[in-house]
């Protein structure tokens, strides 16, 4: 695998953010459309995107920083064809190396599912195998989503 970054994503970047998206996180948080993706970047500043890709040239991860509320925030997305593969790994230390601090958001919990029906497995072991302390007083709790704030600092 290959991590490539870019400021500006081209259509064929979009198609595959929205596959990822579509297909690995839980379907309550998909888009029925590539518009609505294109509006949800639309509202971030300062993106930078990188994406895992096969010795096919094929896009099997991506990640990507922005700025939102005055923080520095992240998102992480593997296909499963190979999670558990190193693929996630490579992309958060790529993001840990440009960056100095990541926040994100993560379900804490085993209740949502994926568009094929399996169970969305929670991320917060990786994050906290990789670095990150759990905000456990910042919550999110919407109709569609339930998550907790985790963040990650560089120490000098």
């Amino acid at each position: 695998m290959n991590i490539i970054a870019i400021n500006q994503l081209e259509p064929r970047h979009k198609e595959a953010v929205y596959r990822l998206w579509n297909n690995e996180y839980p379907q309550q948080l998909q888009y029925t459309s590539m518009e609505g993706l294109e509006t949800y970047l639309a509202n971030l500043t300062n993106q930078q995107h990188y994406f895992s890709v096969n010795d096919d040239n094929v896009i099997m991860g991506w990640a990507f920083t922005f700025e939102r509320e005055n923080e520095h925030w992240f998102a992480v997305i593997i296909d499963r064809q190979v999670q558990r593969s190193g693929a996630g790994t490579a992309l958060l230390n790529r993001l840990k190396a440009d960056n100095r601090l990541l926040n994100g958001w993560v379900t804490d919990h085993y209740r949502y599912r994926k568009s094929n029906g399996a169970i969305y497995l929670s991320p917060m072991q990786f994050y906290l195998k990789s670095g990150f302390e759990v905000c456990s007083e910042i919550r999110l709790e919407f109709e569609k989503l339930s998550a907790v704030k985790i963040k990650w600092e560089e120490i000098n």
